[in-house]
């Protein structure tokens, strides 16, 4: 760190990654004994304030599904754990790599070594699930952590930080909280790897804050993921599964379908079916346990400028559940959209569904790829040529064909995105590689035949080999 970043740090902050860089110094490959107790104390810490937690997050929100809290924070983040703990030990292990023949003898391995002293930063949409993520996954590859929590759910955070300095000692996981400030001091500390979630344009901040210390980073940032709605496909199914995946947390997931794009004749059927199923979901709107709020007055406000704008350049805009209530935003889907409306230049994060119609699928992969690399990608259809077609002709993140939403929830899949959705990856088995340095050794016994290769050159032995292997 230079002088002026320096200066810029808090104390405090400087002191917490001052004793997390020394207690590493100290236990630089801590056991897989060590590691394992570590994720157990993880687990238990949510298993048992897992009330608290949803009270918590309820109370930030307004109102949170506590379903959806206890299925897609709690009980995913369990998951997450339980599969460390079960693969921990394979993933230690080190690799043997081929050693040429030339080379012989003497073997190869990778050794994965914790980087270090990681930093998480933590959005606010699943403030529980996107904090134990990349922090099991820092733990059992062996790093102390650092958490910077989000700012616009207070009370979570709040509560966050006291369970874990009850689970933990602070030199080994620590949680700071704090606002925007704080944030960008958190991000300019010498951090051996920072994890981001959150916004593309804070992403190149902290991209450039991580440059100053030649901090490697992992971006999970979000985009505008389409759902590619193919003309065999069964398009109520297709309706419902979209609907789960823009309804889930009131559309503010990072993954979630932010557009459909459907051949031209479907998409009054697809409309009448995409409507019926989030009644269905939501039969109504007002005192709807079930039914997730807008985060805070800024984001519900952004939407609503979403829905005038594109009503002002007339796109028809259909309201499906009843007239919103406080933060409680209505379901909204809106045709004849075009390019210059904000709801098509920005990721939408909330319970608007654009529909954009093709001809045919050249056209559609052409829409896509016209436009930044998405976070995800939701193909539905069965024709298994066409499948592949979209799969190898467009990039994105990650891909569900039939489905939304559920790579997400897999453990042995990595999570990331591409382009400005994102740059490296987590989950399982990559979280655990992401935060390890792959240390290369080569291992020579007694014995080496590469004196035949010392100086001087030129001799028969030599030129011999040369001859053999340069052909």
């Amino acid at each position: 760190m230079d002088q002026n970043t320096d200066q810029n740090i808090s104390f405090e902050l400087q002191q917490l990654f001052q004793k997390q860089k020394q207690a590493f110094t100290e236990n630089s490959y801590p056991s897989l004994e060590q590691r394992r107790q570590q994720l157990k104390s993880l687990q238990q810490m949510i298993l048992q304030n897992k009330t608290e937690i949803n009270v918590a997050i309820n109370h930030d929100f307004s109102n949170r599904s506590h379903s959806e809290t206890e299925m897609f924070e709690v009980m995913t983040s369990v998951f997450g754990i339980k599969y460390a703990l079960k693969n921990l030990k394979k993933w230690m292990r080190p690799s043997k790599r081929h050693i040429g023949i030339l080379f012989q003898p003497a073997t190869g391995y990778v050794l994965y070594q914790p980087v270090g002293v990681v930093g998480i930063v933590v959005p606010w949409n699943y403030p529980l699930f996107l904090a134990i993520g990349p922090l099991c996954q820092a733990l059992a590859a062996g790093n102390r952590v650092m958490l910077k929590m989000s700012e616009s759910t207070p009370e979570f955070s709040a509560l966050f930080k006291q369970l874990i300095t009850q689970a933990f000692p602070e030199d080994l996981v620590c949680v700071v909280n704090g606002d925007a400030e704080v944030a960008q001091q958190f991000t300019q500390l010498p951090f051996n790897h920072i994890l981001f979630t959150g916004a593309s344009e804070v992403g190149k901040h902290v991209m450039r804050a991580a440059a100053n210390n030649l901090t490697p980073v992992t971006l999970e940032l979000g985009g505008k993921s389409p759902a590619l709605v193919l003309a065999d496909a069964n398009i109520r199914e297709s309706a419902r599964r979209i609907a789960f995946g823009k309804a889930m947390n009131a559309g503010q997931t990072c993954v979630a379908p932010d557009y459909v794009l459907i051949p031209a004749q479907l998409q009054t059927q697809f409309i009448e079916e995409y409507s019926n199923a989030i009644q269905e979901f939501f039969p109504k709107l007002v005192d709807n346990p079930d039914y997730t709020a807008i985060i805070n007055e800024r984001q519900l406000n952004r939407l609503n400028r979403y829905l005038e704008d594109a009503a002002a350049k007339n796109a028809t805009i259909k309201i499906i559940t009843d007239a919103s209530s406080g933060r409680r935003l209505a379901h909204y889907v809106l045709s004849n959209v075009t390019d210059d409306m904000q709801v098509m230049q920005n990721e939408i994060f909330g319970p608007l569904l654009p529909i954009v119609t093709y001809q045919q699928l050249d056209e559609a992969i052409d829409y896509i790829n016209q436009r930044p690399r998405p976070l995800a990608l939701y193909y539905f259809g069965y024709n298994k040529h066409d499948q592949q077609k979209v799969l190898m002709q467009t990039h994105s993140g990650g891909v569900c064909l039939n489905e939304t939403l559920m790579h997400v929830g897999q453990e042995d899949l990595p999570f990331g995105g591409a382009g400005t959705s994102g740059m490296g990856n987590y989950h399982g088995h990559e979280g655990f590689v992401t935060f390890s340095h792959a240390k290369a050794v080569f291992d020579r016994p007694k014995f080496s035949l590469m004196r035949l290769f010392y100086p001087p050159y030129g001799t028969f032995i030599q030129k011999l080999i040369l001859k053999l292997f340069i052909r």
